[in-house]
Parts: structure tokens; sequence; C-alpha cells
């Protein structure tokens, strides 16, 4: 009987998929989600049709099944299913770099990515509008250029998409420090050939310190037009509109021996912000996507993409910097002011075809990509001390807007800072093809040239820089079993085209001495990897497991005083991933990774230890579901997970020294009653009430236990 119901299950997902791409072509692959938290076979991951358990990297999804039974409100949140990645930095909304930081494979990087083009924001992301979120593991600069990637990977966003009928959902979350959350989703045809959808949210929620809050309006319509049985366009538009009081970072000193030895003093200040709710900073974002997608014939298909994005800071950044006696931390504040413009064009051909008995996939694709960078805002300041030890702060009645303005005009801040206005243009092409050797063994061979000319308006010594870059990939897989059991490896480089953005320098009390714009040749990194791939249990529980090396060179280092290129950095690890549904009503995801990262060449203090930004060398997540099938608790649901991250040196430097952040065990859980309609989620965070610690060459407090229930109805 089960089996008969999974079937039919199948038969539906498959005849819903026919439905929305009209006919179902042997050279098309997309998402299909075959039970709850797996979606396989991911076209947006290599840009063509191709199979999980034939692609020789590696990927986790997070979908939006997971996002919603998880009841996660954040995009932190969800990156947490994903297997090696922790956060660094929450957002601090200044302009540029403002986004959230994360690690992965031992590499900072930031979400950059939506539905494979650029779409950068100095704030987070808001959940509403996402189908998925592919974590693409590895130095990808074959595909995806040298400008949004990281030499661990990358982080693409997939947008809900307009569908064939009418329907959608609303949905209600309250819980701890005042949280409300509403989110609309409403798809309905306008006619034969034209679809429209709109994804709304509304947020707001004050922070577990004793000031911050975040507030937040997010709206997405997308539309879809079926010109006729070979051609389709969408359209896909966010706009994101925020403004948030931000508890201020404290810094580590990173030139002056350290002066503190335990998270002890840090775990006491827990709940202190030293900010004001007055002291707040706004952020605007605007996305547009444009992309048409023709059948030219049974095997060649077009895909182009057009995409314009951006991101403007306007407000109050403030950060604490250590003064090295063991108590003193210095208030640095600015009204900072920025606005980034990204433009896309890609056009991507791809086809299936045989030379001789040999079948191929390949790929063919061009690429324009263009970042405007204006940076305003007034000087720094600085502005009170804190005293961690006795928890006081000079400036504690001055938080204010009208005094910081006031303390901004006296010190001569309003035109202490130049504006910088700088860009860079990228024209690409690549190939990409994939080889099937033998019925059971293929190959991938694909190559990227790359054109960088970058120019700055001041700070700079030589005003422009062209540079041109090739980015070469290899992968191998070999299927024992056929579509069961792959076993693979890959030879991948990444590279990074040193943006001409400024480099802030500050002397060893944090005194911001300039933002200096320098032109650097390219970084390269060099990646192998060897793992395997499983689907189990008739494709019901997936097992991904694999061992990197990563090498990059020419990397561009800094001690804050000087900064010059020609470090080197080792990074290596071992991950395994586990995801499916094993029985009927239950839902797994869980991953395990390790990571040992060196610097290998560098500047004084780095070579022989382990980066930065590399985060924690071992993390474990976990998140199980069981959904009640029958009886009188039918359709009631039970959900238990968590996080682990063992200790990490958020400072580490053996001319500076080392400060670790403890390792934590974090632990979740909800109980759930869903019906085909409706559905209740209570959930609670932090089961514990465990304080614990992020950093990147920071400390800083993470949220402690809440309590939060989603309302969700369906129509």
């Amino acid at each position: 009987m089960n089996k008969l119901l999974i079937s039919a299950s199948l038969l539906a997902t498959v005849f819903a998929f026919a439905q929305e791409n009209d006919t179902i072509k042997t050279n098309k692959i997309d998402e299909v989600v075959v039970q709850g938290y797996i979606t396989r076979d991911r076209e947006s991951v290599n840009k063509m049709p191709l199979k999980e358990i034939e692609n020789p990297q590696v990927y986790n999804i997070v979908n939006k099944n997971v996002i919603k039974e998880q009841v996660v409100t954040s995009f932190n949140d969800a990156l947490k299913n994903v297997t090696g990645i922790a956060r660094l930095w929450e957002s601090t909304g200044r302009g540029n770099d403002g986004g959230e930081y994360y690690t992965m494979r031992g590499f900072s990087l930031q979400p950059s990515l939506t539905n494979g083009m650029p779409s950068l924001t100095n704030g987070t992301l808001d959940l509403a509008g996402v189908e998925t979120i592919e974590a693409i593991k590895g130095p990808s600069g074959t595909l995806y250029g040298g400008s949004v990637i990281s030499y661990g990977g990358l982080i693409n966003v997939i947008t809900k998409k307009p569908y064939h009928h009418f329907g959608g959902e609303v949905n209600y979350i309250n819980g701890s420090y005042g949280l409300n959350r509403v989110t609309a989703d409403v798809n309905t045809p306008l006619s034969k050939n034209l679809y429209a959808r709109v994804n709304a949210a509304y947020q707001k929620q004050n922070t577990f310190q004793d000031a911050g809050f975040s507030e937040s309006f997010y709206v997405a319509p997308s539309i879809k037009f079926v010109a006729n049985d070979r051609l389709t366009f969408f359209v896909n538009t966010e706009i994101k509109k925020s403004e948030s009081a931000n508890a201020p970072m404290l810094f580590l000193n990173r030139y002056n021996p350290l002066t503190y030895y335990s998270i002890g003093v840090f775990k006491d200040n827990y709940k202190k912000s030293y900010t004001n709710d007055d002291l707040t900073i706004n952020n605007m974002t605007f996305n547009l996507q444009a992309s048409a997608n023709y059948q030219i014939s049974d095997n060649w298909t077009s895909k182009t993409i057009f995409s314009r994005s951006n991101s403007k800071t306007d407000g109050y950044y403030q950060y604490l910097w250590d003064q090295s006696n063991g108590k003193d931390f210095t208030r640095f504040i600015a009204d900072v002011g920025g606005e980034t413009s990204t433009t896309g064009i890609q056009q991507n051909f791809v086809s299936n075809f045989n030379f001789g008995s040999v079948k191929n996939k390949l790929l063919v694709g061009l690429d324009y990509f263009e970042r405007d960078f204006i940076q305003g805002g007034t000087g720094w300041i600085s502005y009170g001390t804190v005293n961690i030890v006795d928890q006081s702060d000079t400036k504690a009645d001055l938080l204010t807007k009208s005094s910081v303005d006031y303390a901004l005009a006296a010190q001569g801040a309003l035109a202490g800072q130049k504006i910088d206005h700088i860009k860079a243009k990228i024209y690409s092409a690549y190939i990409s093809d994939v080889v099937n050797i033998l019925p059971n063994l293929s190959a991938m061979l694909s190559l990227r040239i790359d054109h960088f000319t970058g120019k700055a308006s001041a700070y700079a010594a030589d005003d422009s820089k062209d540079q041109t870059t090739f980015s070469p990939k290899l992968g191998l897989v070999y299927q024992p079993i056929p579509d069961k059991v792959s076993v693979f490896g890959n030879y991948m480089n990444g590279f990074r085209n040193v943006d001409p953005s400024p480099v802030q320098i500050t002397d060893n009390l944090g005194n911001v001495l300039s933002n200096e714009l320098r032109y650097f040749d390219p970084e390269h990194a060099n990646q192998w990897e060897v793992g395997t791939k499983a689907n189990l249990a008739g494709d019901k529980f997936s097992i991904t497991a694999s061992y990197y090396s990563i090498n990059v060179k020419n990397k561009v280092m800094g001690n804050g005083v000087n900064v010059n290129q020609g470090g080197e950095v080792d990074s290596k690890g071992f991950e395994v991933s586990v995801l499916g549904s094993p029985i009927p009503g239950m839902n797994i995801i869980a991953g395990y990774s390790y990571n040992d990262s060196n610097v290998v060449k560098g500047e004084e203090g780095y070579p022989g230890h382990r980066t930065e930004d590399a985060g924690p060398k071992n993390l474990i997540n976990f998140w199980g579901t069981y959904k009640v099938q029958e009886g009188s608790l039918k359709n009631f649901g039970i959900g238990f997970g968590g996080n682990s991250a063992s200790r990490f040196y958020t400072l580490n430097r053996g001319n500076v020294g080392a400060f670790p952040l403890p390792s934590y065990i974090i632990m979740n859980s909800s109980l759930s009653y869903t019906e085909e309609k409706y559905s209740i989620i209570l959930k609670l965070d932090n089961i514990a009430n465990k304080k614990y610690f992020s950093g990147w060459s920071t400390v800083t407090p993470q949220r402690l236990r809440t309590l939060s229930i989603s309302l969700n109805y369906k129509f």
C-alpha cells in the first residue's frame, strides 16, 4: 500500500511538472521535489541539465519545505542546514560589504547570487521569495567568474516562479523578543499564457540584548509569459526596505599583544548592546531579472538573462575597538552612506548531441557584469569608551541621533571623507562539455576566459586596471551502480579579481588612517576533490561524502598598516551529508564537516596559523521530523535537531596571540499539526538557553532561547 501511495504521489508530481512546462523534453531537467527535503537534479548548479549522481561537484540544497517546518525567519537559520557552513559576521548594513559573512571550506563568503546572476545586498536576505538555497562547494570560477564567489564555494538563491493555476498561502509567526512576521504568497493566471505571482513579507523583532531591533518590508512580484511551445519569458523583481539598530561589534586588537585570556568577561556582558534604538541604519535593495528560454531545436536550447540590482545604505555604523588594557573599548562611529549598482547580461546555449557513439552535453556561455559603487557619508570619530569589566559606557546617556550628529559636526567629520566612485566591468566566455566515455563513465571539461577592467576616481596611484584570467575545470564520474552510486573526482579552479574597493587602514588604537584603494593581480585557487554519492532506499535517501584540498596563491593579505600580495593558504577537509525520508512521515537532514586551514605564506604573524575566517574545524548539523501517518494522533508531528561547532580562534596570529571562542551545542525542537490546507507549528530554539559566540577577529554573542508559533493557511 505504501509503495502504491508513493508511486501515485510521484506520478502526480511528474504530471504537475508536465503542466508547468507544457511538454516534457528529453533534454530538460528541472527541480522535482521527490520527498519533503530532497530536491534533486539542479540544472542551475552547472547551467545545464545534469543529474546530481553524474555531477562531479558537491552541493547542498535547502528547500522551502525545510524553511517552513523549522519556522525559519532568518537567512542564517536556513543555512544552519548546510553541511560545513557557519556565520562569521552578522549584517552591519554598511555600504558595499554590509551583508552577512559566512565561512565554508575555510574561506569567507557572502550570499551574492540570485538565480545564478550577481545580486548584491548591504543588508539581509528575506526568505519569503525563496524556493531553494544552493550551497555549491569549491572554487567555481569556471562557471561563475571571480567577483561573486569564494574559494570555498558560493551561495545561490533560487526564487519562487509563477505556475499555471490559482493558489497561494499566508503565514503568521509570533515569537520571543517581540517577533512578528507576516508573509503572503499569491499566484494567479492573468490570461491563457500569462501568469503572475507575488510574495510579500513584513517582519519586526527586537534583540535579546538591552537595545537593538530590526524591521523590514519585502515584496517580490514575478510573471511568466508563454509565447509559444518554444519560447517562455520570466520577469522577477524583489524590493526590500529595512531599518535596524545594530549592536556594535567588539573588535579584538589585531596589532598589540592580547590582553584577554578567557571568554568569561564577554559572557558577563552578553546582554549589553552598548547602543540605542535611536542610532539606526537603513538599507534599500532592488533586484530585477528578466530571462527568455527558447527551444531552438530538439537538441539545442537558449537562455538569455538580464539582471539589475541596486543596494543603498544610509545611517549610523559603529564598532568597538580593543584598547589592549584588558577592559576598555573605544567606540568609533560615522554617519555612513553608500550605493552599489550591478548589471548582468548572460547568454547560455545548451545542447545534447552524439559525436559518433559518444554522448555529449555541451554548455557555451557569454557573460557581462558591471559593478558601480559610490561611497559617501561622514568621516569617523571616536565617541566614548566602553569598559567591559564594570560594564560602563562614558557616552551611555548620549547615544542619540542628535548627540551623535552634534559630535560629528563639532569634530569636523561632516567634511572629513571624500566620495568614492568605483567601477568594474567583466567580460567572460565559458564552455563546458560532459562526455559519456562509457555508459557509466563520464568526464566534464570546462574552461572560462575572463577579462576584468576596473577604474577608481580617488586614492589610487594607478587609476585603472586591466587583466585577463583563465579558469579550467575537470571532473570524472564513474557509476558502478547506474543512477544509484557514483564515485567522482574533480579539479576546479577559482580566481578573485581583487576589486578596487576601499581597504580600511587603521592604527593600533583603531583610528582610521585612510580608506586606500589598491589594485592587485588576480588571486588563484586550485582544488582537487574525491568522493562518492549514493541514492538509497528507492531514491528516498541520499548520501554524499568527499575529501577536498584547496590551495590559494597570490593572496592579498594585510596587517592593517600594510596590504601586500603574495600570500598562500592551504585548506583541506572532509564532508558527509545525509538527506532523505527513510520511512513514510519522516524527514532527515544532517551533515558533518572537518576543515584544516593553514597560512603557508603571508604577512608577519600569519604563517603557520589557522586563518581567522576559517571558522570552526568541526561542524555538525542535524534536523529530523516525524509526522504520524494514522490513528488518533494522525497529522501531529515532532521535530528535533541542532548544530554543534568546535572551539575556534577568532584572532590567531603569532605576533599577537590567539583568542578562542568556545565550542557549543545548540538544540532545537518543534511540535506541529498539519492538515491539507493549514498547519500550526510551535518551535523552541536554543532549548538550553546556551550562551555562545561567533566572530572574525570579533566577539559577538548569539541569540538566546526563543519560542515561536507559526500559523499557515493554503488556498
